[in-house]
């Protein structure tokens, strides 16, 4: 690991410098995850009267270490987390409360539950990180030796004690008659590692040193970490068999995420994988995101996730002395023996998170199998963590999740129009969203966390099954499908059809329709709650002159779709229409068009974009609004349907 330190990047102002190291730190996955670890200043400010005050400025709750900005950390008076110190005992809601009180700025976040320890730790600039390396020195038997003899004096060495005041309080003992200056640092075992200075430089870069040191006792056994000789791909209807049992146990939509690249295929091509993968996590920080184990998953995936809910269950019982509530009993990750592994989350983001913490678990836990043994926390360690009171608050602070939290749409058509609208409302409400078109700007339409942008024809039946392949295998499965790609040919009457024409529109607006549904139904019926949404067109129920090609393939399409819901329903899938009427703000309606047919009706272009019952333009947006309730649980009950989306039409009335 090399120093990012720069001095012509460096900023010059103390919370701004702050900030800049910090991120130095959180862009090294292998310091800190995720939200993980923390970092503070000690400085002198002006409180309201002007009067000179000392503060602890530390990482607020919530703030990632990667992105944060002074704005992240928390003003605490450094006197009272002092005095808090000297406590004997501390409830660690009321520490909460107090640091909280104790605040220059009451808007700030909520400073870190180890704003005491790094109040007690005289220097000014104090950095935490949970270093893979460090901490696999730690959880190998004689871990305690091996940090000994890697630092000297150069560090103190805490046995674990959980975070919060207890530690801080044990901290507080082992420092407050100590000189602090002929130390580096502070190695937490199973937890981490602390570094200060009196600048930020000497700070960062003694982490840097301490983690480098730590690297290097692990070259060798780095060296022996297994690898497959290529990626592995899942069987993507296993996959969304694991996900629909794992989103069952937990009571909600989950996303998988899988993970076959050759470093996860090699650790669970491992004959000992199983057992050493579920020995515990790396850290106990971990656990409120991975539980303590895994899941090792088989050929049975309800089967398995049963026995596992059913072991976490016991885990529960074991532990608990009564004053707690059961979290849900899933998984949240998974070995896939001579796979890989496949991580869970409520939404894409949440399962990227368990994913890499889970692909550096193995990283951790091979190199101390190498280097003796992988001897994480024991199980009573975990389960305090992972029901900590103030670990818990940070699960409850999001909200109620949006009504589509871990579905997994693929929408046909979804570069432009009607299609990109329901993708962009479907991923709002929660959705991770595979858009599909056969423009190649999709995929760059279509990034980020639960997005996925595929090129595809839905005239070719092979693109139309990898596409959908290709969602299952980025979120794990799949629950919603919407069929909108098409397109209107040239108005023409019907003896001036051309073959070309009317091939095409049958081709793409019912074939298109047809193949995406025979791809996509194998996995909504593993799906969570699934539903098909056909977009049709106020062509249907009310054709008109010169669109002969168009309404017919739209009503072949339509009934194509009352076949699937009873063809569905024992299945249980739900499918749906939509019949849209003139969506003005999609490509196939130009200025010039629009001119023209307002023209033929003797309107001006506004009172025939209105001209209907309601006297209302449609836009995408309606649509799409309609087509996620549509989609949703208040439509559970509703199959066969077919909704026009017209302002009201006096033929279709």
């Amino acid at each position: 690991m090399k120093s990012r330190y720069d001095d012509a990047a460096a900023p010059t102002e103390v919370l701004q410098l702050r900030a800049y190291t910090s991120r130095l730190l959180g862009a090294e996955p292998s310091l800190v995850l995720h939200g993980g670890g923390n970092t503070s200043v000690k400085h002198t400010a002006q409180d309201f009267f002007g009067e000179p005050v000392e503060l602890l400025y530390v990482k607020g709750s919530g703030w990632d270490l990667a992105s944060i900005e002074p704005a992240g950390f928390a003003p605490v008076r450094l006197d009272v987390l002092r005095k808090m110190a000297r406590l004997s005992a501390l409830a660690d809601s009321v520490m909460v409360r107090e640091q909280r009180a104790a605040m220059l700025e009451p808007s700030a976040p909520n400073p870190s539950v180890e704003a005491i320890l790094h109040a007690v730790l005289p220097p000014a600039w104090v950095d935490h990180t949970h270093a893979d390396a460090v901490v696999t020195l730690t959880n190998t038997p004689g871990g305690e030796a091996r940090v000994r003899e890697l630092y000297g004096e150069r560090v103190l060495y805490v046995p674990y004690v959980m975070p919060g005041f207890v530690l801080a309080r044990a901290v507080y003992e082992l420092v407050r008659e100590r000189d602090l200056s002929k130390l580096e640092g502070m190695i937490l075992s199973n937890h981490g590692v602390f570094t200060w200075g009196d600048d930020a430089r000497t700070s960062y870069e003694r982490m840097i040193r301490l983690v480098s040191e730590a690297e290097d006792a692990l070259a060798g056994p780095r060296r022996a970490r297994p690898l497959a000789p290529h990626r592995v791909a899942p069987d993507p209807l296993a996959l969304a068999s694991l996900r629909a049992a794992v989103s069952r146990a937990a009571g909600r939509a989950m996303i998988a995420r899988f993970d076959g690249s050759p470093e996860a295929a090699g650790f669970a091509a491992r004959e000992d994988a199983p057992a050493i993968a579920t020995r515990g996590p790396v850290t106990p920080d971990h656990v409120i995101r991975t539980k303590a184990v895994p899941l090792v998953a088989g050929t049975d995936a309800s089967a398995d996730v049963a026995a596992y809910a059913d072991a976490y269950r016991a885990y529960f019982a074991r532990n608990d002395d009564g004053s707690r509530t059961m979290l849900d009993p899933a998984p949240r990750w998974a070995l896939w023996p001579a796979r890989g592994l496949v991580a869970f989350g409520a939404s894409a983001k949440a399962a990227g998170e368990v994913a890499d913490i889970a692909r550096h678990t193995i990283a951790c836990i091979s190199d101390a199998e190498a280097l003796g043994g992988w001897a994480p926390l024991g199980e009573r360690d975990l389960f305090d963590m992972e029901y900590w009171t103030l670990e818990q608050a940070k699960l409850r602070t999001g909200g109620a999740p949006p009504p589509l939290a871990g579905k997994i749409a693929f929408v046909t058509g979804a570069a432009s129009g009607i299609g990109r609208a329901i993708a962009r409302e479907l991923g709002r409400q929660g959705a991770a969203v595979c858009g599909a078109d056969v423009r190649p700007s999709i995929t760059e339409d279509f990034t980020g966390p639960g997005r996925l942008g595929v090129v595809c024809d839905v005239t070719d039946a092979a693109a139309v099954d990898a596409a959908v392949r290709a969602c299952v295998e980025a979120f794990g499965g799949l629950d919603l499908l919407v069929c909108n790609a098409g397109d209107f040919p040239p108005s023409a009457p019907i003896e001036a059809i051309e073959e070309a024409a009317w091939a095409r529109a049958l081709e793409l607006n019912l074939g298109g329709v047809m193949r995406a549904m025979r791809a996509a139904i194998p996995f909504l019926e593993r799906g969570l709650d699934p539903s098909i949404l056909v977009i049709a067109s106020r062509n249907v129920p009310a054709p008109g002159p010169g669109a002969a090609a168009y309404s017919a393939s739209k009503a072949a399409a339509t009934q194509l779709a009352r076949v699937a819901a009873l063809e569905l329903a024992p299945r249980g899938v739900r499918v749906n229409l939509l019949h849209p009427d003139k969506v003005f703000d999609t490509d196939l309606w130009t200025e010039e068009k629009l001119r023209l047919r307002a023209e033929h009706y003797g309107l001006s272009v506004e009172a025939y974009k209105r001209s209907n019952l309601l006297g209302v333009e449609v836009t995408t947006d309606d649509v799409a609004r309609i087509a996620a309730a549509v989609l949703g649980p208040t439509f559970r009950t509703v199959t066969g349907a077919q909704i026009p989306v017209d302002g009201g039409n006096d033929r279709v009335v």
